[in-house]
């Protein structure tokens, strides 16, 4: 038997602050490199006291015995970079966190996710990024709508705040600007003079 996991990171970054963070994050049991875990055995891990985001297996299989700690803003949950979230839009409104888990720094399926729980499923309480989150990451991941980032365990956090300010401008709309870049700049271009390119 595999022991369950439990992960409290101390302190994330909510917004562009480093606060003591109040949740556990409830992961399956350690297992080998290359093994997954079975959804029965995910399904039935047990949910300890206090607040608590758990893997969206577990909010399926135990979500009557969850409906209560929920409503009383203890039950978060956490989607895995290849599921989607669009089976649980009737429940989000129930949850007081919703993260998505990056299990490798390359894997960029979480920010689709994000972006799709902001703009087509009209998420609008705390987007945390979880897993392999590094300081390189954040900017964008901001762009796509996340808010709260529980950086990885033996990076600086400090130092990762800083990720969110790389850069002043951004070309490209998303969640956090709406309008790209050719939009929101004004030219002052003179008269034309017939040139298919003039003011370019």
């Amino acid at each position: 038997m595999h022991d369950v996991k439990t992960q409290n990171a101390g302190q994330i970054i909510k917004g562009r602050s480093v606060v003591e963070d109040q949740w556990l994050v409830l992961r399956g049991p350690e297992l080998p490199e290359g093994v997954k875990a079975e959804a029965e055995d995910i399904a039935a891990l047990a949910v300890p006291a206090g607040k608590v985001i758990v893997p969206v297996a577990v909010w399926n299989a135990q979500r009557e015995a969850l409906l209560a700690r929920a409503a009383n803003g203890e039950i978060g949950v956490w989607f895995a970079s290849d599921e989607r979230p669009e089976p649980l839009k009737d429940d989000l409104a129930k949850f007081a966190v919703v993260a998505v888990d990056f299990p490798k720094f390359t894997d960029g399926r979480g920010y689709s996710i994000a972006y799709n729980l902001r703009t087509r499923l009209g998420w609008t309480g705390e987007l945390r990024a979880i897993g392999d989150v590094l300081r390189d990451q954040l900017f964008s991941m901001q762009r796509v709508g996340f808010d709260a980032y529980a950086v990885r365990a033996d990076r600086n956090i400090h130092d990762a705040l800083k990720g969110l300010s790389d850069f002043s401008e951004t070309y490209q709309a998303s969640v956090d600007q709406k309008v790209p870049l050719f939009r929101r700049h004004t030219r002052n271009v003179g008269v034309n003079t017939g040139d298919a390119g003039f003011g370019i």
